[in-house]
């Protein structure tokens, strides 16, 4: 124990200087992560290599296990510590290029099985089917593909949930905590050796990347960390009963399972690549819930410690399974159902055109929830391109919006036509020529109007315009609202353009003087 606490405090300490040392140097050589709007929630470039830190650090520890086993007459199997660091390696290599130069899904998905297959062949995989079969090649094809799956499954859940500040980093900190209790019962020195390494190299970080941050750890750092939870999750699985044995790590990580759970099911809904990022994760939810950074942070804290303790309940007594699940899957269902994903309200709805129904209506759902936030036009053109053009809209047309006499160029991404409309249109073909338009005149208070708004549609559906009367209400105000925002900031623009001018001319004239 006297070990593992060194360990812990020398790794914390040494990932801290590093993360010290990556950051300043990125920040000397311009390495900066530009915040893209809609993707990201920083406003500002921070360097996004943290994960150098994380990985370099775990290495420097784990290469110090072999003289530290040695002093300790501990026996090592050098053919299992390298079948492990090894695929660890190629992991960290493919996100810290990945980082650099964005790779396609596929690519890393097939990075990640090959690092997956070589943690398979070293012992570190699932081999619960060969050893049931006695050796027999049927337990290799079962237990093969269910080891790539589990491994793609948390390195890309993990990657997904890096989102907010310290979010990622204290989440896996928390699911080790569930480990390392399972591996010092299960008393397998190298994984519990690595799981302490692990947590001490995230803690190091973690006051660097906590709200606000100053680094992130990047897909150096989030593949990383999860590659090398699901691969010690699995090593640590095979010390205890096989009920536990499975239900243990799938609790440990409950929440990055839930998020990508939830993220591929509402991408099938709506029809839309499973691989196309989006902004409906949880912690995107909570913030719109009204939640601020640090609050939702804490609160998925909490969530992930709950699913941490239901694993730990499970290393007691085995007879917990049942009553866990239970709980589990009733606070899941309450939970989601807050989160109020538009997605899931509909779907039991009656009829054969459910689907279609949920489909529309839910981005128009997400583009009020989205409009809430939009400061200016350039914003407000982007989420409602990005979350209608989907669906088969066409484009947006604003009616006297500008018979206040604001500079054109204000009013950026919107052109002006001869009828004294503002118009933004994404399809190639003309918006005259749709055959549906959805129009609504744009009010606000305590402003009577601020003119009048029209949307075009591709088809004259009749689920959809069903759907648009139903939320016209609940879009009309959000639109409303965004606009009526852009407008004062043009004015508030406007005018400190015009301050700015009067001052160089009173400038001009004292010096004239």
């Amino acid at each position: 124990m006297v070990l593992y606490v060194s360990l812990l405090t020398a790794s914390a300490g040494i990932s801290a200087l590093l993360t010290y040392w990556v950051r300043r140097t990125a920040i000397a050589y311009g390495l900066k992560a530009t915040p893209v709007y809609g993707r990201h929630l920083h406003t500002k470039p921070l360097p996004r290599l943290g994960g150098i830190a994380i990985c370099a650090t775990f290495m420097a520890a784990a290469a110090a296990y072999i003289p530290i086993s040695r002093l300790l007459h501990v026996s090592v199997s050098i053919r299992g510590y390298l079948g492990f660091l090894i695929p660890v390696l190629l992991i960290f290599l493919m996100g810290a290029y990945d980082d650099v130069k964005p790779l396609k899904p596929k690519s890393k998905i097939a990075v990640q099985s090959l690092a997956a297959i070589l943690l398979y062949v070293a012992g570190f995989g699932i081999h619960y089917f060969a050893s049931l079969f006695g050796g027999h090649p049927i337990g290799v094809v079962i237990d093969l593909p269910l080891t790539i799956f589990w491994v793609l499954l948390i390195t890309n859940a993990f990657n997904l949930i890096d989102g907010l500040d310290g979010l990622a980093a204290g989440s896996a900190m928390i699911s080790l905590i569930a480990l390392l209790v399972v591996c010092l019962l299960g008393h397998n020195d190298l994984v519990t050796y690595l799981v302490v390494v692990l947590l001490g190299a995230i803690l190091g970080f973690l006051p660097f990347n906590f709200y606000p941050a100053s680094i992130f750890m990047g897909d150096s750092g989030s593949l990383f960390i999860g590659f090398l939870l699901s691969a010690l999750a699995m090593a640590a699985g095979q010390e205890v009963a096989t009920s536990s044995g499975i239900a243990i790590p799938i609790l440990a990580f409950g929440v990055p399972i839930l998020d990508v759970a939830l993220a591929v099911l509402r991408r099938l809904i709506r029809s839309r690549p499973v691989f196309r990022g989006d902004t409906d994760h949880i912690h995107h939810k909570l913030l719109r819930r009204g939640l601020s950074h640090r609050q939702a942070v804490f609160v998925l804290y909490g969530v992930t410690s709950a699913f941490v303790v239901a694993s730990l309940a499970l290393v007691i007594d085995d007879k917990f399974l049942l009553p866990v699940i239970i709980a589990l899957v009733l606070g899941i269902f309450i939970g989601v159902q807050q989160l109020h994903y538009a997605e899931f309200s509909g779907l039991f709805r009656p009829g054969g055109r459910r689907r279609q129904i949920i489909t529309e209506s839910l981005n128009l759902r997400r583009a009020a929830e989205a409009l809430a936030a939009c400061p200016d036009f350039r914003t407000i053109s982007q989420v409602l391109q990005e979350t209608l053009q989907p669906d088969g809209f066409e484009g947006l047309r604003l009616k006297n919006l500008g018979k206040d006499g604001f500079p054109m160029a204000l009013l950026h991404t919107l052109h002006y036509d001869w009828e004294g409309k503002w118009f933004l249109e994404w399809s190639e073909r003309r918006t005259d020529d749709s055959p549906w338009e959805y129009s609504f005149q744009l009010l606000t208070n305590p402003q009577p109007t601020l003119g009048y708004a029209s949307f075009f549609h591709m088809s004259p559906r009749e689920d959809f315009r069903l759907n648009a009367d139903l939320l016209a209400e609940e879009f009309r105000t959000a639109l409303s609202d965004a606009i009526a925002r852009a407008v004062a900031r043009m004015k508030a623009l406007h005018q400190t353009e015009q301050n700015a001018e009067l001052n160089l001319v009173r400038a001009a004239c004292r010096a004239a003087d």
